[in-house]
């Protein structure tokens, strides 16, 4: 039986090479983000399914959840990988800054993230993946980007409160940790920089999918640091 996986995020340049793994791998996938227009490829595809919904409101997270369980009876994997950036020091931040990335990092997980594991809590299986940041994990890193590195830190957290409530069923939440994703906008915005030590889009899509595979049964509170060279 195919396996479900929500993808949030799914328009960005992360989300259409993870689309397109699962897919190829014939998971049935549900993709949301605001737009479609880079998912094309996907079209007609039987086992793909879009919807736009508003990540940052835990009612529409809620009831999609809800939707999904109804429609497919079992949703197996979700892949959390919208969110935001901005930079900016101490000097730099204010209250407002904290709360966007406060909402575009953490609620839209978490909003989904909780009636989504409840779920996978009843059945005795799911895996649930959010996207943390380098930032998150080192201070020297992330002293110049503060909102964006608290907001990200707090997905560690709560991947490690998920597993704790989790303990001794099937059910884990990962967290992964890209360094700079060779983009066409990153290559732009860095010129001097060689995309050759980047992670590339499709690598962390090859280790999502093994986390949601059978290969990643065995696979216990795991912090994926996908750094290649950068």
């Amino acid at each position: 039986m195919a396996k479900t996986i929500i993808i949030t995020g799914a328009n960005g340049n992360l989300g259409t090479a993870v689309v397109k793994k699962f897919l190829s791998e014939n998971y049935k996938v549900l993709a949301v983000d605001q737009h479609d227009n880079h998912l094309a490829f996907a079209t007609g595809n039987p086992l793909f399914a879009w919807q736009a919904i508003n990540l940052a409101s835990e009612k529409e997270s809620e009831a999609f959840i809800q939707k999904s369980v109804n429609d497919h009876k079992q949703v197996h994997g979700g892949l959390f990988l919208a969110g935001g950036f901005a930079m900016g020091g101490f000097e730099d931040t204010d209250g407002e800054t904290i709360k966007k990335m406060f909402s575009l990092n953490f609620e839209t997980a978490y909003y989904m993230a909780r009636p989504l594991f409840l779920h996978m809590l009843q059945q005795d299986y799911g895996r649930i993946v959010f996207v943390g940041a380098r930032p998150a994990l080192q201070p020297e890193a992330g002293k110049d980007m503060i909102a964006y590195a608290l907001s990200k830190s707090l997905l560690f957290k709560l991947a490690d409160l998920l597993n704790k409530q989790a303990k001794g069923k099937n059910v884990v939440a990962s967290v992964i940790v890209p360094s700079t994703i060779d983009t066409s906008v990153n290559r732009e915005s860095m010129p001097k920089a060689n995309p050759g030590d980047w992670v590339k889009a499709e690598q962390i899509a090859e280790v999502l999918e093994f986390v949601c595979s059978d290969k990643g049964l065995p696979i216990r509170e795991a912090v994926y640091k996908i750094y290649n060279n950068a």
